[in-house]
């Protein structure tokens, strides 16, 4: 790849693709809080002006699930780890650019002819709603992460890269993510996301989850989760945004960095999801807190004086010792 590209990585191993089926018990299963075991050398991301400080990139959303956009720094409270802090700056979504890393399932399932058309047509929808002083870059995961076509504003060749890339071998979700999170924490600044399609499920990952939200939270990427099924997949069920009842393991991930998770079948749903999540992306308030003084992960907790909203952040940092002098 050329310039500041990203780096292609091989040889993540995984064992089958699972069915369509054990997606959805993946999206309702409950699993416990996530616990980081990422070491404290790799620290978060830090303005440096005498002190470090911590940026937060939350998401407010009403009891009807609209964006807030009006808050101001007083609506906001910031606990790290249980104690309240003062936030130290504040600004709201100034519509600005977005780095969106495209991560498409290219595993052996998506050679069916609905999983491949469906995570074509999310693809398409995603680049239709970016302006065009968005960039996007796309990777692809089976047993291992490829980059296809690094960042660019032509929509085209992110199209033409994902038409030759031809569907094989099993699959290992957890890494690609944590990977290509490392990667855009190094290459890319501001306003950044994961979005995975994918229509399968991770057995066999070397990371669990909460080790993948670690990473990613750190780093104040959030994760997006499209996950495309036939309708005939789930019948007598609603395939539309999973709601925010659904603590499954897809689900928590996307939640602790930030992100979100949406199960779509039909090509409204598709558009919904897509718009959706470049609304949250150009509409963040970003909030910063002085980074703690004992070394290693701290909790976040964002909340709003309006007890009725909805706060999605990231669900920590890690802290570095403080600087003497």
């Amino acid at each position: 790849m050329h310039g500041n590209s990203l780096v292609t990585s091989r040889g993540v191993r995984a064992l089958t693709t699972p069915t369509v089926a054990l997606l959805g018990a993946l999206l309702t299963a409950s699993i416990p809080a996530p616990v980081m075991r990422a070491q404290a050398t790799s620290a978060a991301p830090v303005f440096r002006s005498g002190v470090d400080v911590v940026p937060v990139a939350a998401v407010v959303r009403d009891r009807r699930g609209q964006v807030v956009r009006d808050l101001v720094v007083e609506d906001f409270e910031v606990f790290d780890n249980g104690e309240r802090r003062r936030i130290v700056s504040f600004a709201r979504g100034d519509d600005g650019p977005i780095s969106l890393a495209l991560l498409v399932d290219v595993s052996g399932s998506m050679k069916v002819d609905v999983h491949r058309a469906s995570a074509r047509r999310v693809v398409d929808q995603l680049l239709a709603s970016l302006r065009t002083n968005d960039e996007v870059a796309l990777l692809t995961f089976d047993k291992g992460l490829s980059v296809e076509q690094d960042f660019t504003s032509d929509w085209a060749r992110i199209r033409e890269a994902l038409d030759e890339v031809e569907p094989f071998g099993s699959t290992s979700l957890y890494d690609a993510i944590a990977e290509t999170a490392g990667q855009l924490e190094r290459e890319r600044t501001g306003r950044r996301a994961i979005v995975v399609v994918t229509d399968g499920l991770d057995n066999a990952s070397r990371m669990q989850p909460a080790d993948v939200s670690g990473i990613a939270s750190r780093s104040d990427v959030p994760v997006y989760v499209l996950a495309v099924v036939s309708a005939l997949d789930v019948p007598g069920t609603n395939a539309g945004t999973v709601g925010s009842q659904a603590t499954g393991q897809l689900k928590n991930l996307a939640w602790w960095t930030g992100g979100d998770a949406f199960v779509v079948s039909s090509p409204a749903q598709m558009s919904v999801a897509s718009r959706a999540v470049l609304s949250e992306l150009r509409h963040q308030y970003v909030l910063a807190i002085e980074s703690a003084g004992d070394a290693g992960w701290r909790p976040l907790d964002i909340k709003t004086r309006r007890r009725e909203l909805q706060v999605r952040a990231r669900s920590g940092y890690f802290a570095m010792p403080r600087r003497l002098g």
